[in-house]
């Protein structure tokens, strides 16, 4: 089947052509765009585990285009590719690239500059992210037919491949930065997209200016983008207050100061919720009865109210009610009760309780709602101990050997259902060291795999399958997050919720005339 383009694609796709809207907006294209966010990056590899997820994405998405675009709303769409095809039985893709575009130094892009980047992302092996390992383990061949067409050959029927190539595993980098075995750090950032490196020091700033003949289009987009790691809430406030930054993540709990300053408060409603993602090899997390305890410990409500300012809400599944994988009757499976919560630990042989090590991301929002969730346990005697990294150290959880036996962490979510739920909590899953809570997880994932995203079928088995991660506590939802940025009143322009990832996308943000 020829995918098409939806009517929303298409309207995006002519404003990135550079259209003129048909309303006047005045933007500062002199200005530069700095922001000053929670999370930083190690390294600008798309293949590096630490870039795995939202950590942070905002910074990637800016460099590097995907072979397919995902829309605001994870819709599929033109990318590097300009179309792509299917054969019957979803067993091989055919991609049909732009032709005109260039990397950042000036080298075309074209089928062997694709070659180039999944030769290289299937030959890091299990060095590579979650998400590259996974997408490579899907391709048995790649056939490159002219200049401009390359076809994958997977290894079963896949439906979801198209979104897979429109993250991480999509990201093309030019040849020149990745020869040999660079790596991590040892990478050139040389990508096709709007923006392109000026500056980068690892977990500081990536400072990146724009690519005046982006092949996208220019219009209204800032000189350059400045990307500031500063882990510390009350920094990143002061720092727009006194005009060293013009948007920030804003940590929920200064909303309130925030709007009192006179300051615009964007909250970005997203798929995406804290969780506490269990090792099911560690100790007593291996008993069901133990996960089920330990969700009926925590006063989610409270946490909400306490913690977010009303930007979070409580959770007890991967899916907002927003979506159509949402179930209801799950929603309220594990009601705060800390007398139950006593009960089954009883019954699991741990009446007087026990300690728990908490992988914890040094930020000021991560410590806040580690401290308030240590609290809730502390009350049924489940003692939580904090093992305190950067940010970027999260793929110590889920490194060999993994280091923690649970880690709270957000999740973005992805923009195929079935890869979100495979991370969270199939064998072999990015945040999965321990493996999965059942062997029908597993069953049901691998049918939701073999259906393509327009298969009415598929829908059952991801209600099924959300059924069963709940009763299997494969994973533990918390509360809901939303984005939340401060930014000077009236300057930020076109900040929109992106829904593929935890980050959203900084590529079209604009800064208003007047601003800077």
């Amino acid at each position: 089947m020829h995918v098409k383009t939806s009517i929303r694609s298409w309207l995006l796709s002519v404003c990135l052509a550079g259209a003129t809207p048909a309303f006047a907006v005045d933007y500062n294209i002199a200005a530069t765009l700095v922001y000053f966010d929670s999370a930083g990056n190690e390294t600008l590899d798309p293949a590096e585990p630490q870039n795995n997820s939202s950590f942070s994405h905002e910074t990637l998405l800016a460099l590097y285009d995907t072979l397919i675009r995902m829309d605001q709303a994870g819709v599929p769409g033109p990318g590097l590719a300009e179309s792509w095809t299917r054969n019957a039985d979803l067993t091989e893709l055919t991609l049909t690239l732009r032709k005109g575009v260039k990397f950042h130094d000036g080298t075309p892009f074209d089928a062997q500059a694709v070659k180039h980047n999944f030769d290289r992302m299937a030959a890091l092996g299990r060095r590579a992210s979650g998400s590259v390992v996974e997408t490579f383990n899907l391709i048995q061949s790649v056939e490159y037919i002219g200049d401009d067409t390359v076809k994958l050959k997977l290894k079963s029927a896949n439906g979801q491949i198209e979104y897979w190539l429109g993250g991480n595993s999509g990201m093309m980098l030019g040849p020149a930065g990745t020869k040999g075995e660079a790596f991590g750090g040892t990478i050139t950032a040389i990508g096709t997209g709007p923006y392109k490196v000026k500056k980068f020091e690892a977990n500081v700033i990536t400072s990146m200016v724009r690519v005046d003949d982006y092949w996208g289009g220019t219009a209204g987009r800032p000189a350059g983008f400045d990307h500031h790691y500063v882990p510390d809430g009350r920094a990143r406030l002061n720092a727009l207050r006194s005009g060293q930054a013009n948007i920030i993540t804003l940590d929920p709990r200064a909303i309130p100061e925030a709007k009192g300053a006179g300051l615009a408060v964007h909250v970005i409603d997203k798929n995406a919720f804290w969780d506490i993602y269990p090792n099911l090899k560690k100790g007593p997390l291996g008993d069901v009865r133990i996960r089920r305890a330990i969700m009926h410990a925590i006063d989610r409500e409270a946490l909400g109210d306490a913690l977010t300012n009303g930007s979070g809400k409580a959770t007890q599944q991967v899916w907002s009610s927003k979506s159509p994988f949402y179930v209801k009757d799950i929603e309220n499976r594990y009601p705060f009760d800390q007398k139950k919560a006593r009960a089954l630990m009883a019954e699991a042989g741990f009446k007087d309780g026990f300690e728990l090590s908490l992988l914890l991301l040094n930020t000021s929002e991560y410590r806040l709602l580690a401290e308030a969730l240590q609290a809730n346990l502390g009350e049924v005697g489940i003692r939580l101990k904090f093992d305190v990294v950067d940010v970027s150290q999260f793929p110590l959880f889920f490194k060999q050997p993994p280091r923690g036996d649970i880690l709270l962490a957000r999740y973005g979510g992805r923009s195929d259902p079935v890869q979100s739920v495979y991370e969270l909590v199939g064998t072999g899953g990015s945040y999965t060291p321990g493996g999965s809570a059942s062997p029908r997880t597993d069953d049901l994932l691998n049918q939701a795999r073999g259906m393509a995203a327009t298969d009415p079928r598929r829908l059952a088995v991801m209600h099924d399958l959300a059924r069963e991660v709940s009763d299997m506590v494969g994973t533990m939802p918390v509360i809901s997050r939303a984005n939340v940025y401060a930014a000077k009143a009236g300057c930020i322009v076109n900040l929109e919720a992106y829904l593929p990832s935890g980050d959203d996308r900084f590529n079209d943000v604009k800064i208003a005339a007047g601003c800077k």
